[in-house]
């Protein structure tokens, strides 16, 4: 064998062994990101307007001791834990793929009108089909029971189809328009207001428990699903995790470019369209039981890129577990400032992903 043969095959084994190490260290970095996920909904059971210790919660875990423990830990703090952390683990997700199939690093479901076109449904199911009610004060967040929805699953469908609504346009000038990555954003701004314009008006004919209802509904909130609809939402949200796991390929060449992926066999109009409408569907079932989340989807992927790599493989469960993270840190957060009551993580997701957009856009203006 020449020596020119041995030094490519051992400069491929190097390759090799390099791409395996730096996987490794990025399985090792998500466990390290389960770990801060566990700690955290430890923390978040612990706590709140009612103490415990950390025995208490340990035995009332394991189904030791039952009582005013078990009441607050089953039916109150792990339904809306859990809520963050599959709805996190949804925008995220949905973020990224929004991103990667339009190839935009600003696009999300909230910069592009999904989340809007979701709450205008939401809104239009809640005013005008009566599928939603006020038990209570809108000012008392904390109390979820006080948010009564009369048919949850009407305002699924009638989000979804406004979410959808909003990604039919944003393909259609994509696909059909040619249009740039700024151009595709500036149409979304105009989706955006043109949906939040709808859902003024709709408010405008509502009752006031009515518009109280829906104020209510698009602060965004985890606390306000019971465990059916939290099962709901995370068979989707699984569901679409493993279609985009097992198309990771495919999206990895439609990020190189359409050509590219077209030249290795790439039904791109196929993957771009059932991969936007999942990607819109679990930003509905998200924004329908939980209200606007403004700012989560573009934040999640853009950290979780930066962690992981460009490779689908590891950035869609970065990107998962990142938005968990950042949600139940979001809402933890917001139980502790205001004490007995809770902050919307749609206002604390806000404060966070408001400076990213204003970078990312300055510094794709500077370029």
């Amino acid at each position: 064998m020449s020596p020119q043969i041995l030094i490519k095959a051992r400069k491929s084994e190097n390759s090799i062994e390099n791409y395996r190490g730096f996987v490794r260290r990025k399985i090792y970095l998500m466990i390290g990101l389960g770990c801060l996920l566990v700690m955290l909904l430890v923390v978040s059971i612990a706590i709140g307007s009612y103490h415990m210790s950390l025995s208490k919660m340990i035995k009332v875990l394991l189904g030791l001791e039952q009582g005013p423990q078990g009441i607050v830990i089953w039916q109150i703090r792990m339904p809306r834990i859990f809520a963050a952390i599959v709805t996190g683990s949804s925008l995220g997700l949905s973020g990224l793929i929004t991103q990667s199939l339009l190839r935009n690093s600003l696009a999300s479901p909230f910069t592009l009108g999904i989340s809007q076109g979701a709450a205008f449904g939401a809104a239009f199911s809640i005013v005008i089909l009566g599928a939603g009610g006020m038990q209570g004060s809108a000012l008392r967040t904390a109390d979820a029971n006080m948010f009564n929805i009369n048919s949850i699953y009407t305002i699924t469908v009638f989000a979804f189809i406004g979410a959808i609504t909003a990604t039919s346009v944003i393909l259609a000038l994509a696909r059909f328009k040619s249009m740039s990555p700024e151009s595709i954003i500036l149409s979304g701004v105009a989706l955006s207001s043109l949906f939040t314009s709808g859902t003024i008006l709709v408010q405008y004919f509502a009752t006031e428990v009515e518009i109280a209802t829906v104020v209510f509904w698009t602060f965004g909130d985890v606390a306000r699903s019971n465990w059916s609809e939290l099962g709901l939402l995370s068979l989707v949200t699984g569901l679409a995790l493993i279609y985009f796991i097992y198309h990771r390929w495919n999206l990895n060449a439609i990020a190189a470019g359409d050509e590219a992926a077209r030249g290795l066999g790439v039904e791109i109009n196929r993957v771009r369209l059932v991969g936007m409408l999942l990607a819109a569907l679990i930003a509905a079932l998200a924004t329908a039981f939980h209200g606007v989340i403004a700012f989560l989807g573009l934040l999640a992927p853009h950290i979780g890129r930066r962690l992981a790599s460009s490779d689908h493989g590891l950035s869609i469960p970065f990107s998962c577990l990142i938005g968990s993270v950042l949600l139940l840190l979001a809402d933890t957060l917001g139980r502790l400032l205001v004490g007995s009551g809770t902050l919307p993580v749609g206002v604390l997701t806000s404060f966070m992903g408001a400076p990213l957009f204003l970078y990312l856009l300055i510094r794709g203006l500077n370029r």
